[in-house]
């Protein structure tokens, strides 16, 4: 009688995984922690930046934090204080 409980259950659990669907968590839902260990301040032409993230700062890390992707797909994290990426953040800021 156990065995067939048993049996039950793990049909009604196979059956409930079969229906969902999976989704993946973006990553800054995940991310607790700060994501640049450290900062490029020297000047990167913009012909050579593909897209700027920027990330304020907030319970995950006590820094802003911006990443540049560059054309070649590499990504740097860029220092906020520099006065090229101020302007390159205020650019975005005033969009």
């Amino acid at each position: 009688m156990m065995g067939k409980a048993v049996a039950a259950v793990l049909t009604l659990l196979l059956i409930s995984a079969v229906g969902t669907e999976g989704k993946a968590v973006p990553r800054s839902a995940i991310e607790l922690r700060c994501q640049c260990v450290g900062t490029h301040s020297k000047f990167i032409h913009p012909k050579f930046i593909h897209n700027v993230n920027l990330i304020p700062s907030g319970p995950h890390c006590k820094d802003v934090e911006v990443i540049a992707t560059l054309t070649d797909g590499r990504e740097v994290c860029l220092e906020p204080t520099a006065p090229w990426v101020k302007l390159i953040i205020k650019a975005i800021l005033d969009k």
